[in-house]
């Protein structure tokens, strides 16, 4: 079995109505970013019962093909946050490719 240990950690998560958030930290063992022209947060799910993993999640993949960040649909910033935007969970670390 091949464990990616290079994927960018999710340093921080404020949305605390996820079901992986404890403590401001994401504990799901990888989340995806992106869906559609938004780059929201796929693995999000308002949940009040949290997850008691003491694993931080990493960004497992990215479909934001157009952040500058992104390297063939996997995120290559060192670390990302998430965050509200709107009435949206994003990855505040989204930078659009000039």
């Amino acid at each position: 079995m091949i464990i990616a240990t290079d994927m960018p950690e999710v340093a921080r998560c404020a949305v605390n109505q996820c079901a992986f958030n404890s403590d401001d930290a994401c504990h799901a063992r990888a989340i995806t970013i992106g869906e559609g022209s938004d780059p929201d947060c796929d693995t999000f799910f308002d949940n009040s019962h949290h997850t008691h993993s003491s694993r931080t999640a990493g960004v497992g993949a990215c479909k934001m093909t157009d952040c500058s960040h992104n390297e063939d649909l996997e995120c290559s910033a060192e670390s990302i946050q998430v965050g509200k935007s709107g009435d949206s969970v994003e990855c505040l670390t989204y930078n659009t490719r000039h």
